[in-house]
């Protein structure tokens, strides 16, 4: 049985498109049949007006051909003397009678004299009795009545031998004829006669069948006939025949001749085949149409989800989450209708997508939304906002509750991740909001909770951090840091050098120390590195800070030979071509031996193909100056790069350090980097270590320095000074007198 659906789709589809379309398709087809009429209608009309214009010219070139075919016997000197100085029967019959029966078919003729009186009369080539003519030939008598009225003198261009003539049409002995008169003169002048005297002749031409037979073979005129009745066959043209007077005399009637009628006949099948067709391709097209209108239905419905959901996991996305969060906040009431917004981040999944390609971080992803799904339960709104970010949307009971979750999701996405091919090791920051009340605005709160997710990026990631007003202040001051970092520069009362103590794995002294730059703002405080240093690279004041960094840790250097002190550089000033150059002179200015300083370099580097980069490197090596791979294990196909830039040390990152437990793969991911560091005769150093047990692994595993709060945070330079001096006097282990940060 066909669902609601699917009926309401067909009525929509028949009231949407089938209807027009038939409507379209009758319209035609009555405009078409409606042209098709009407020019039939209009070529059969001019041409049966141009068949009644032939058949009047005609009619009237008749009548002047009769008192020409009379002006042959009329005007001759013979036609007078034989009928009015003597009149000769046989001659007269002969020559008027005969004659004009035989040459022009006239079917009577009549010669008048003077008088009007017939003297001679001729029916179909027999003389008859002259006396009938008054029994039969009224209507020739009336026309010979009018010849005689008319005026003797003769308007111009008329000539005074050209004789008086009519010619009109009559029904004569009850059948429509053509009649003439004519007075007989002479051709030459010779012979003179007074005006109204002269004898006429008179000749009858009977309208006929023959008549007829004649127009039809002459002019075309089908079934032509003469009647003294109109037909009322509407196939039969007619054309009404009038004497001068006026006088109704006959009706001559034809087969109309019909081309509109004859080509639609001849085109009709063809138009009608060609409606047919039109049709049953419309049909079809319908048909077809109608299948599309449903795939493109289903394909609407298709890209409507599409454009609401991430095509990747399934989830829904910023867009769909966008008009969810405004709806549900829209349908708030109540003080305790209270909701947490959740916005997720991963960390290190470049790494992922650097070293195991997009395929495994697209895994990743997928994953990662399977397992936040799992945590919160279909109940929690969930949306992939792009990237490796997430969102979530939690009606919460107390805030507590939220932490514990986010929490709980910081540990889940903690956990190793088994692709298809790889195990990926990434964590979680969170930034948390609450919303109280129903005066909360939708893009407030995502703003609000990206502050919060940086705030936790910032403070070390994997973690959660719920927001709080004071992080919108430090988020203001992103947009005025660089110009209050440009001042402070220029200043001797902000910015200064820290340095957090490098131990010795085996013997727990300390062997150097790392130099840390620190940013203690009048108005806010201490400004996080985290906060400060990617301004600095932006805006290109990280070669200055820089400088100042390495200025100062070579002016510490100098006072403790034979101590390693580790400075970060960044990408920026490796590429520039006078770093190596600055460097050699603040080593010189300070006094530093070139041996004891150690350049530490981000991964970014290695990938770099920059020459000036590669050239700067080999320039430090060359002077004995020591490259540290800071960060290492966040990108594991670093060490296929190792071989292109001198590296004596790599650090492995604090992500895996404080996931060292007894069991944890963190361990054996761990031992395959020392194991191929020290393959390679690289050194290698922990950073991030907080605990004994996590120091314990280090040196199973067989790294050669500690670096972590286990032992110290970053010290000023005078405290430095006398660790190592004390160190110097007296070796003992730091982790059981560690120097407060």
């Amino acid at each position: 049985m066909p669902s609601k659906t699917s009926t309401l789709e067909r009525r929509h589809f028949s009231a949407a498109f089938l209807l027009p379309v038939v409507l379209a398709l009758g319209i035609t087809a009555v405009a078409t049949l409606g042209f098709v009429l009407w020019s039939t209608a209009s070529i059969d009309q001019r041409s049966l007006e141009r068949q009644t214009k032939m058949i009047h010219e005609v009619m009237d070139a008749r009548r002047a051909r009769l008192i020409h075919e009379l002006a042959s016997v009329g005007v001759w000197d013979d036609s007078v003397v034989n009928t009015r100085l003597m009149f000769n029967f046989n001659w007269v019959h002969i020559n008027l009678g005969t004659w004009t029966q035989e040459f022009f078919g006239h079917h009577q003729t009549v010669v008048f004299d003077g008088a009007n009186r017939p003297l001679y009369m001729m029916r179909n080539g027999n003389a008859v009795d002259a006396e009938a003519y008054a029994r039969q030939l009224g209507p020739v008598q009336l026309l010979v009545d009018r010849l005689r009225a008319l005026p003797h003198i003769l308007p111009p261009p008329r000539k005074p031998s050209e004789p008086r003539a009519l010619a009109d049409f009559a029904v004569v002995e009850g059948v429509p004829a053509l009649i003439g008169a004519m007075a007989l003169v002479s051709d030459t002048g010779a012979i003179t006669q007074s005006p109204g005297t002269e004898p006429l002749i008179a000749a009858v031409q009977f309208l006929d069948g023959n008549a007829a037979a004649h127009l039809a073979r002459e002019y075309r005129f089908e079934q032509g006939r003469f009647s003294l009745s109109r037909t009322d066959d509407p196939g039969r043209a007619v054309y009404p025949i009038f004497s001068t007077t006026g006088r109704f005399v006959a009706f001559f009637e034809w087969d109309r001749d019909r081309p509109g009628l004859m080509l639609l006949l001849q085109t009709g099948p063809a138009l009608v085949a060609a409606f047919i067709v039109a049709a049953i391709l419309v049909l079809l097209l319908l048909r077809q149409l109608r299948h599309s209108s449903a795939a493109l239905d289903a394909g609407r419905r298709h890209a409507e989800h599409q454009a609401a959901h991430d095509l990747l996991t399934g989830l829904p996305n910023r867009t769909s989450f966008d008009v969810e969060l405004a709806r549900i906040l829209a349908e708030r009431t109540g003080p305790d209708a209270n909701l947490a917004l959740m916005m997720l981040d991963l960390d290190r999944f470049k790494q992922v997508n650097d070293t195991l390609g997009h395929q495994a971080g697209d895994e990743l992803i997928c994953a990662v939304g399977d397992r936040i799904r799992a945590i919160v339960g279909p109940a929690v709104t969930i949306a992939r906002l792009g990237g490796d970010e997430f969102v979530m949307l939690i009606q919460e009971r107390d805030h507590g509750t939220t932490l514990a979750l986010a929490t709980q999701i910081v540990e889940a996405i903690g956990q190793p991740f088994d692709l298809r091919r790889f195990r990926a090791h990434v964590g979680a920051s969170i930034g948390i909001v609450h919303a109280s009340g129903s005066n909360a605005d939708p893009q407030e709160l995502m703003r609000k909770a990206d502050i919060a997710l940086y705030e936790a990026k910032a403070g070390g990631r994997n973690r959660a951090v719920v927001y709080e007003e004071h992080m919108n202040e430090l988020l203001q001051l992103q947009h005025t840091i660089e110009e209050e970092l440009r001042e402070a520069l220029q200043r001797d009362d902000q910015l200064s050098v820290v340095f957090q103590p490098l131990v010795d794995q085996r013997t727990r002294k300390v062997m150097g120390a790392e130099s840390l730059a620190r940013w203690h703002h009048p108005k806010y405080g201490q400004i996080s590195p985290a906060r400060f240093i990617p301004v600095a690279e932006n805006t290109g004041l990280i070669e200055v800070l820089g400088e100042f960094v390495l200025r100062r840790a070579c002016e510490l250097g100098a006072t403790a030979p034979g101590r390693t002190i580790a400075v970060n550089i960044s990408p920026t000033q490796l590429r520039n071509p006078r770093f190596s150059s600055q460097v050699f002179d603040i080593l010189s200015q300070t006094g530093m031996r070139p041996g004891d300083l150690e350049l530490e370099i981000t991964e970014s580097i290695l990938l770099d193909n920059e020459h000036l980069s590669g050239q700067n490197l080999r320039a430090f090596r060359a002077a004995g100056i020591h490259i540290a791979l800071d960060d290492f294990g966040t990108g594991y196909s670093s060490l296929s790069y190792l071989k292109r830039y001198p590296v004596d040390r790599i650090k492995i990152d604090r992500s895996f350090v404080s996931q060292l437990a007894d069991g944890h793969v963190s361990v054996a991911i761990t031992q395959a980097i020392v194991s191929l560091a020290h393959a390679m005769d690289l050194a290698v150093t922990a950073e991030g270590v907080e605990t004994e047990g996590q120091a314990t692994i280090l040196g199973q595993l067989g790294c050669n320095t500690l670096q972590g709060f286990l032992f110290s945070g970053g010290v000023p330079a005078e405290q430095i000074t006398a660790i190592f001096a004390d160190m110097a006097n007296a070796p003992k282990d730091v982790s059981t007198e560690a120097v407060p940060a």
